[in-house]
């Protein structure tokens, strides 16, 4: 199953997703696959502010901290216009880290 995730400046989310790490590749219909390790999803050129803003998505990863200062630092150095990260927290055993791509879709960093 690929899920279609939106963007609203097509050009800055790949610039974006290729910076965090993720493996692009160009798909059908104008579309890029976006793959971290076995999770892959399709970027499409378009763009509904209510849907990217209640869109989410789960990555599980070895180090939540890592992935903090790296997402930081891709966010602090890029023109990714509104683009953010939050704290690291900790909910019992588990490390969370939350980033927003450039359109408002959050990327949920768990270890």
């Amino acid at each position: 199953m690929v899920v279609y995730t939106p963007a609203e400046d097509f050009a800055i989310s790949k610039r974006f997703y290729a910076a965090l790490g993720f493996e692009l590749t160009e798909a059908w219909g104008g579309t890029m696959d976006c793959r971290l390790g076995r999770a892959v999803f399709r970027l499409q050129n378009y763009y509904v502010k209510d849907w990217a803003e209640n869109f989410m998505m789960k990555f599980d990863v070895d180090d939540v901290q890592a992935w903090h200062e790296h997402a930081k630092r891709v966010i602090d150095d890029g023109s990714y216009s509104n683009a953010r990260y939050d704290e690291p927290e900790i909910i019992g055993d588990t490390k969370i880290c939350h980033v927003w791509d450039p359109c408002g879709v959050l990327l949920i960093f768990v270890q």
